[in-house]
């Protein structure tokens, strides 16, 4: 597909411009040098094609959760060893940066210390009170995204491409709840308009890091692990962006899990529905986030994979074509607790669910299924953080139980709802395992129901082989199977 009629897609946005690509690299597509280096590659073709590109990037892999230790080492009386996985992460940053830059490392290596001097008095801090607070939690772990995009725009000068940092703290504006902070689309577009716009219109390459941002008042916050494709999103929205592309490890979003099943095959076109239901329900490709300000400003997004990017990847835009195939996905979401809450005293009374939701919602706990009765509900939730205290409220009206090490599986397809015989094909193939939940979403193209987490793979294995048996290669790239066949 050309890069013309990829960019094209969302000229019909009020006010696009169409010529504005958001491209946001992964973790895994800058965990080195030679990572970057093909970031950097990427990016170039996009700009010698006519785009203006506007890169966001992760932090480098695996350190959001080396910082994240650190802090709790810190916190734990444990400062020695927080300052020794402070200094691992000086040295790999520093190693990686003197790789891209060549004879500017002197300049660059400057910056670095100077930012994990800082870290260091953070920890050195963290250690002295004894606490971690959220607020501070997400100060340290900014700094992943801080330090990798300044290597990034740095090595794309000493390439000879035309750039700027931009620090998303000055754009990515948010409320001040630290670790999963909501962002202020308005502000953000305002800043984006004031700080990226420019740049890019000077055909300079903004380059910046996802996951972070700060208050109106100027204070770090995170936007929740996964976060830079939320960033990315959210620029590309700002920007009336003429595309938003998502460069990942993979070739796109699959039909299923290929650690589970090696045959499963990329979804070369799926709704903005179907993505956000895969998203929320298990599919690691995308943070779930990412779709609402691409489907509020009709801008279509892409997943591609950095180390194959010949490969056209999984377009995501507002309606996907129809496909003979019943499904597009299936995904998991494991590690759930299943609460079952009874109360017979409560039949016929006006008010129960109410009072059953109000103790969720009172402890912020996000609820993934529900299945009720005249006197059950049962509920379906990831965070066990305020299970105790949420069962004991619970406890004041009905009997409460639990059943932890829990999956939902989530199959998701254009028009589910009205396609006779699909439920008696999904539960004839899993009919050997143990379904304790069932549920069908609103939307009519999801269908989900809760089993151990045990027999997780076993299920997506029996459901992928009833239904991707002859995928519909208008929807499916079914040449790749071919190939492996």
């Amino acid at each position: 597909m050309s890069e013309g009629s990829r960019i094209g897609d969302a000229s019909q946005n009020s006010g696009a411009r169409p010529s504005i690509v958001v491209m946001k690299f992964g973790g895994t597509s800058v965990q080195d040098a030679a990572a970057i280096n093909r970031t950097i590659s990427i990016v170039k073709g996009r700009r010698d094609r006519g785009l203006r590109p506007v890169v966001v990037v992760s932090a480098m892999a695996k350190v959001t959760d080396q910082l994240l230790a650190a802090a709790a080492a810190a916190a734990a009386n444990d400062c020695a060893g927080a300052m020794a996985i402070s200094q691992q992460l000086r040295e790999r940053h520093l190693e990686t940066a003197a790789q891209l830059v060549g004879r500017n490392i002197a300049s660059v290596a400057k910056v670095l210390h100077e930012k994990f001097d800082k870290l260091d008095d953070i920890l050195r801090g963290i250690h002295a009170v004894g606490e971690l607070t959220p607020r501070t939690n997400d100060l340290v772990v900014s700094y992943g995204e801080r330090l990798s995009s300044r290597i990034v725009a740095h090595a794309f000068e000493y390439r000879g491409l035309s750039c700027a940092h931009v620090d998303a703290r000055s754009c990515i504006v948010t409320d001040n709840h630290y670790g999963k902070a909501a962002p202020q689309p308005e502000a953000i577009e305002a800043r984006l308009l004031e700080h990226v716009l420019p740049l890019v219109e000077a055909r300079a390459i903004p380059i910046m890091g996802g996951f972070i941002g700060s208050t109106a008042e100027g204070i770090t916050t995170t936007l929740g692990r996964g976060g830079s494709d939320y960033t990315a999103a959210l620029v590309g929205g700002g920007l009336h962006a003429g595309a938003i592309e998502i460069w990942t490890d993979v070739d796109g979003i699959m039909t299923t899990d290929p650690r589970i099943c090696p045959d499963a095959l990329r979804v070369k076109t799926i709704s903005f529905a179907e993505a956000a239901e895969l998203a929320y329900f298990g599919a690691k490709v995308l943070h779930p986030a990412t779709i609402l300000p691409a489907v509020q400003k009709d801008i279509p997004v892409w997943v591609l994979n950095s180390h194959n990017p010949g490969n056209e990847g999984t377009k995501i835009t507002a309606l996907a074509p129809m496909s003979t195939s019943p499904l597009k996905s299936i995904a998991a979401k494991k590690k759930l607790t299943i609460v079952y809450v009874v109360s017979c005293s409560m039949l016929m009374s006006h008010g129960y669910l109410k009072a059953v939701f109000e103790v969720f919602d009172k402890y912020h706990c996000p609820i993934d299924m529900v299945s009720t009765s005249e006197v059950t509900v049962s509920v379906t939730v990831e965070s066990t953080e305020k299970l105790p205290e949420i069962c004991a409220e619970l406890s004041a009206f009905a009997e409460v139980t639990m059943e932890g090490h829990m999956a939902l599986v989530c199959l998701v397809g254009d028009d589910i709802r009205g396609r006779k015989g699909i439920a008696a094909r999904v539960f004839a193939a899993v009919r050997d395992i143990n379904v304790r939940m069932i549920s069908q979403g609103a939307n009519g193209i999801n269908l989900s129901f809760m089993i151990e987490e045990a027999d997780v793979d076993e299920a997506i294995r029996l459901l992928h082989a009833e239904f991707f048996a002859e995928p519909d290669a208008a929807v499916f790239d079914v040449e790749a199977r071919a190939v492996l066949a």
